[in-house]
């Protein structure tokens, strides 16, 4: 890891900051997600764009990663959208900037033309996960933008930077290849991962992200520390 940035808080304050000074046109945001059983999540606006997932590394769950990993290396996964916006993490406690980056550049969401975020995907253009890595730590204005957002959290800045939290997001994106159907996949995107990670056939973004997180992340942990939001309309007040 090249350096390491303040952790971001989990909160959709947090992140609506962080977008806002990206560039997002505040139309989206980013909502709470209260609880991932079906009453719960009708409660959120809708359509969902993006939902980010912030979970804790754990033993077990890095075993189920390189497990993961290793099988897609191995037997292929299902051929994906080639226009997919996926970025290696190469900063330590980046990976919440990372997630919105994520989010955001996957969603048909609008942008400040010239703002931070609009200039960093065109410059991105053409470029390798890792080139779009390195391109993301000489860019100050993401740093800066980083900081500012993890400083507006609720809870004080940490002053011991290692932590065991980490964020992901999931998309989705058209199918792709000779026995696609035409319809739509949900892709997790994780600059930790090799690449991003087809998590099979999405017909509600947000119902089928959350029985992702269930049986990929939540189901054989004991831990209280996940937190999901959901990319959607701006609630009116």
């Amino acid at each position: 890891m090249s350096s390491r940035w303040i952790p971001l808080e989990s909160n959709p304050e947090v992140l609506n900051s962080w977008s806002t000074k990206a560039g997002l046109v505040p139309r989206a945001q980013f909502n709470d997600v209260f609880g991932l059983d079906k009453e719960l999540l009708a409660m959120v606006p809708q359509p969902v764009k993006a939902v980010v997932l912030l979970f804790p590394v754990s033993p077990e769950s890095e075993t189920r990663r390189k497990a993961e990993d290793e099988e897609i290396l191995r037997k292929g996964q299902p051929e994906l959208d080639p226009t997919i916006f996926w970025i290696k993490q190469t900063i330590s406690n980046a990976c919440g900037t990372m997630g919105l980056i994520h989010a955001i550049a996957n969603s048909d969401v609008t942008l400040v033309p010239e703002s931070p975020l609009s200039k960093f995907i065109d410059q991105c253009t053409g470029k390798t996960p890792e080139e779009r890595a390195k391109l993301l730590e000489t860019t100050p204005l993401f740093a800066d933008i980083h900081a500012q957002a993890a400083s507006s959290g609720q809870s004080a800045v940490p002053t011991n930077l290692d932590t065991d939290l980490h964020f992901t997001c999931f998309v989705e994106a058209p199918s792709k290849g000779p026995d696609s159907q035409g319809g739509m996949r949900i892709v997790e995107l994780d600059g930790r991962r090799n690449g991003p990670v087809d998590r099979g056939e999405c017909t509600d973004l947000l119902a089928d992200a959350a029985k992702v997180i269930q049986e990929s992340y939540m189901k054989d942990s004991q831990s209280v520390h996940f937190n999901v939001m959901a990319l959607g309309p701006r609630e009116e007040s």
